[in-house]
């Protein structure tokens, strides 16, 4: 049986790559997808890429949400702030993965400081389970209400969780994340439109990006979360792709073979962490549903590297992953998207 799907939100980049995926998973049937300003427009007239593969629509969003109860699953690929009136509303039979950062943060104080708005859902994303798929696997398969991790926290909680379930870390960690244009949206702003992008390299909210109290909530429940974490961001002048690079001091000097052998134990059972030798590169995980770690150690100074498509698994990917999880499906079902060369 087919799992009815519902898309809010289909015209930015998240819902491109979830139409993307799911137009080809062999369980899926997307019912509707919304996008308010091209209501009524061929999905295909939008998303190019999606031409003779689909004959959808672009609809409005259902006024009464409460009459969803023929779907199985929707996915919130909206602004922040829209999700957290439209999730209550769903019927209780229906699954939820929601894409934004309006239900990842169980205190309503940083979602304030971090978000710049109040928390209006607070009884509804007590519900909610945090969607990083290889460190809350068991939780995500029992649960109805997902929220999907942010594509900054996805790589650098990836790079971290092994050292922090082992008891490893040992003083300040420093991150510094770059990611592709695509992370700023689809629509075009004075700082990420191609002029200004293509050529350029800069650093922005520095100690203030939105998902460092994500990143920190997922290292306490993983392990003994106690290090200061200093955790930078900067765009690159590409279109896809996040670069995390960790920079840790380890309890017990480690090699760049060791560091990977605690890796791979951790993620043993995790077919989409790729563990590689020397640095991961981005272009070989565009397009994928990857995250590719390398090593680099010099007694107890430890770097982690962490590369991913920040669309795929750090964004519609994941959703997907977690999706699967939710219905009790082989987590890697229409996920087997290859990257190219070149």
């Amino acid at each position: 049986m087919r799992l009815k799907i519902g898309i809010f939100g289909g015209s930015g980049y998240g819902g491109s790559e979830l139409l993307r995926i799911l137009l080809q998973h062999p369980q899926a049937e997307i019912a509707f997808v919304t996008a308010n300003e091209h209501a009524g427009k061929l999905v295909s007239d939008v998303h190019r890429n999606l031409y003779g593969l689909t004959e959808l629509r672009f609809e409005t969003a259902p006024d009464d949400l409460s009459k969803l109860s023929d779907l199985d699953c929707v996915f919130f690929a909206l602004p922040y702030g829209q999700a957290l009136a439209l999730a209550p509303q769903l019927p209780a039979s229906v699954k939820v993965i929601d894409l934004s950062g309006d239900f990842r943060l169980r205190d309503a104080a940083e979602f304030l400081t971090h978000y710049g708005r109040e928390h209006t859902a607070m009884d509804t994303q007590r519900e909610f389970v945090y969607g990083l798929t290889e460190t809350n696997r068991d939780s995500i398969a029992r649960a109805r209400l997902v929220s999907n991790p942010g594509c900054f926290a996805t790589a650098t909680l990836l790079g971290l969780a092994p050292l922090v379930a082992a008891r490893q870390l040992s003083g300040r960690v420093i991150v510094d994340a770059k990611t592709g244009s695509s992370g700023s949206g689809a629509k075009a702003a004075a700082n990420t439109h191609h002029p200004q992008r293509s050529n350029s390299f800069y650093a922005y909210k520095p100690f203030s990006h939105q998902h460092v109290p994500e990143i920190e909530q997922e290292l306490r429940r993983v392990g003994d979360w106690t290090s200061e974490l200093v955790f930078m961001t900067h765009s690159l002048p590409v279109a896809r792709g996040i670069f995390a690079s960790i920079y840790a001091e380890t309890k017990d000097e480690l090699t760049a073979d060791e560091a990977r052998a605690l890796f791979a134990d951790f993620y043993r059972d995790s077919f989409f962490i790729r563990l590689v030798n020397g640095s991961p590169d981005i272009n070989w995980v565009k397009t994928t549903n990857f995250c590719d770690i390398g090593f680099a150690a010099r007694g107890r100074q430890l770097v982690v590297f962490s590369a991913i498509d920040n669309l795929v698994k750090g964004a519609a990917g994941q959703a997907v992953q977690n999706m699967n999880l939710m219905f009790g499906l082989d987590e890697k079902t229409g996920l087997m998207l290859m990257g190219s060369n070149p």
